[in-house]
């Protein structure tokens, strides 16, 4: 099965180790610790073999291109997959989500494996962890309901206000030449590189039910790249750590003036997973003010990203 690809102006990725595959050689084996078994199984039920597949990709493929540092692969089930996992309970049955700066797949991909009928669509801007991202889609076959996004998340909401408005929004110059593409439009397996943005399909045009983002910014400027993503009445959750409750303080007024609601904070996977996820949840009201021009990119704030 062959993933696509799609991205913004920039350029080419670099030249970077052979795909990923799943179970391959690069892949060390992950083991599940027994105490973490049964929320495993909860969390993911007949899907755990293909989390535990996304593990080993993460401790090997994901090591060596450092999209996650070494010191992480012991705590990959505690402190990655099974957060992530837990934040899937608030939603709700086949949602479209995007992703946004989504790094190693957290928790973009980890919510495709535990939710099999989400539509979800992850934005990344960095050519390095895209291709990883669109190859681990590959590996692990979930390209009929994942698809990877080169491009940053104003970016996409650009592409998307001009579709909504009947204009095709014409892609900036890189003076690169196009790759490569399968008939059915797709990029082929390895070649890892980016098509324009201006070729992103129809239904990924419009706005999501919910947008996701974990360990990118403080919520202003969260809020400010995410909500114009959401459907009137979708929603951002936003996984922070413990300063959760300060942050929303701080941010709050903000927050309102990007068009979201009063963000609050909830705990997902309570009597399931310990600590629960802390998510700070904000509802999109009514279109703010557009955000400004920096958008995640970089290196930000947690080490699995």
């Amino acid at each position: 099965m062959t993933y696509r690809s799609v991205s913004g102006p920039g350029g080419e990725p670099p030249p970077g180790p052979s795909a990923v595959r799943a179970g391959g050689d690069s892949s060390p084996v992950v083991p599940l610790p027994a105490e973490l078994a049964e929320p495993a199984r909860t969390l993911f039920a007949e899907r755990l073999p293909l989390a535990a597949a996304y593990a080993e990709l993460l401790a090997g493929p994901g090591v060596l291109r450092g999209l996650i540092g070494p010191r992480e692969t012991p705590r990959i089930w505690d402190r990655h997959l099974l957060n992530c996992a837990a934040v899937a309970e608030l939603l709700p049955v086949g949602a479209s989500v995007v992703d946004v700066g989504s790094g190693a797949g957290l928790p973009g991909i980890v919510l495709a494996i535990a939710r099999p009928d989400l539509a979800v669509t992850l934005v990344e801007p960095l050519a390095r962890r895209a291709v990883f991202l669109a190859e681990v889609v590959t590996a692990l076959d979930l390209a009929d309901t994942v698809t990877v996004v080169r491009a940053r998340a104003e970016e996409l909401a650009a592409s998307r206000r001009a579709s909504a408005a009947g204009r095709r929004r014409r892609a900036g110059r890189s003076g690169r030449r196009p790759l490569p593409v399968d008939p059915d439009g797709s990029l082929p397996v390895g070649t890892g590189g980016p098509v324009d943005l201006a070729n992103l399909p129809a239904e990924l045009r419009v706005p999501a039910d919910v947008v996701t983002a974990r360990a990118v910014a403080p919520l202003d400027r969260l809020a400010g790249w995410c909500l114009p993503l959401a459907v009137p009445g979708g929603r951002l959750l936003a996984l922070k750590g413990a300063s959760a409750a300060e942050e929303v303080a701080e941010h709050a007024e903000t927050v309102r003036r990007l068009g979201g609601s009063a963000p609050v904070v909830r705990q997902a996977g309570l009597g399931v997973v310990d600590p629960p996820t802390t998510v700070v949840e904000v509802v999109r009201e009514h279109a703010g003010r557009p955000a400004g021009p920096s958008a995640p990119g970089g290196r930000r704030g947690g080490a699995a990203r």
